[in-house]
């Protein structure tokens, strides 16, 4: 089926049978994923912006835990231009120019042109889409012309025992020669995959090996960051597991964690930049686990098997 929408997005919907769990509802400004009735995420297909300004779209807000809490924030008063679970450098540069921060949302513009939707016989529920990245400082014959062409496809399983498995893969192609991404010049070098979870006062980040400590700089915690506390329905435990996927480009990534105020991020390629290129996409791949109660490593392990 397909479906053309008032902001001329297209849909296209695959369905392989009955008895597919996670559905699928347009509503303003994007996608809302379901199971079973109950809310999992929404996608953020068209512009939205604070008083005018920080205007973003293809992001994921709100993110529903198992119990129904929403686990996300946008527009948060402490840095308006984070965004639910957002993708994103602090700079882009074009053959020596730089084009803009599209982290904190300068000279940069994001178009979703096409979402496609289908559902699986197992449940899960697969949607893919196509993005657009935009510059003021990228014009030719007096418009703007796109010189990334991003992919998103995100995998939403079905909830299993206490948590449910979402899978990300993004995927960049330049559209100009000499094209590369990095993150922020610090010492820091944020950006990329990112989560701006609700931080509750008892949370708590684990790894592998146990506990991880947030420090100002990236920390080392392979394979995933476990984010842990009382953010779940009337104060009761819950938490994300943030995966970093063994074929991402620099495994294990380091991790920029913040116990309040801030996103948690896989901070890929850090302070300084990789190359995007025309021919082959730069692919990254991330997992979060939502989960309500307790979340142990071999648990994790377990649910991210298949």
């Amino acid at each position: 089926m397909k479906h053309q929408t008032a902001a001329g997005l297209f849909l296209i919907l695959f369905s392989f049978g009955l008895n597919a769990q996670v559905t699928m509802k347009k509503e303003e400004g994007g996608f809302l994923f379901l199971e079973k009735g109950e809310k999992i995420l929404f996608y953020q297909t068209a512009m939205k912006d604070y008083q005018g300004d920080y205007q973003r779209c293809n992001y994921i807000h709100p993110l529903w835990g198992v119990d129904g809490a929403v686990l996300t924030e946008d527009f948060p008063v402490d840095h308006l231009h984070h965004r639910g679970i957002f993708w994103a450098w602090h700079q882009v540069w074009i053959d020596g120019q730089r084009i803009g921060d599209p982290w904190e949302i300068k000279d940069f513009e994001q178009k979703v042109s096409d979402v496609e939707f289908r559902m699986q016989k197992d449940g899960i529920g697969v949607f893919k889409a196509e993005v657009d990245w935009l510059s003021d400082k990228w014009v030719k014959d007096e418009r703007k012309v796109p010189y990334v062409t991003e992919s998103t496809t995100v995998t939403i399983h079905p909830k299993k025992d206490n948590y449910r498995r979402i899978d990300f893969q993004i995927s960049l192609l330049a559209r100009e020669k000499k094209l590369s991404i990095g993150g922020s010049e610090d010492a820091k070098g944020y950006s990329g995959f990112s989560v701006r979870m609700v931080l509750p006062e008892d949370v708590q980040f684990t790894g592998e090996k146990g506990k991880v400590e947030p420090k100002t700089n990236a920390v080392e915690s392979p394979g995933y960051v476990n984010v842990s506390g009382s953010m779940g329905k009337n104060g009761k435990r819950s938490g994300i597991v943030m995966v970093d996927n063994p074929s991402n480009p620099g495994y294990p990534q380091p991790w920029i964690l913040r116990p309040k105020n801030s996103m948690q991020n896989a901070a890929f390629p850090g302070n300084g930049t990789v190359p995007v290129l025309t021919s082959v996409p730069l692919v990254l791949n991330y997992s979060l686990l939502v989960y309500s109660g307790k979340m142990n490593d071999r648990k994790i392990k377990k649910a991210m098997e298949k």
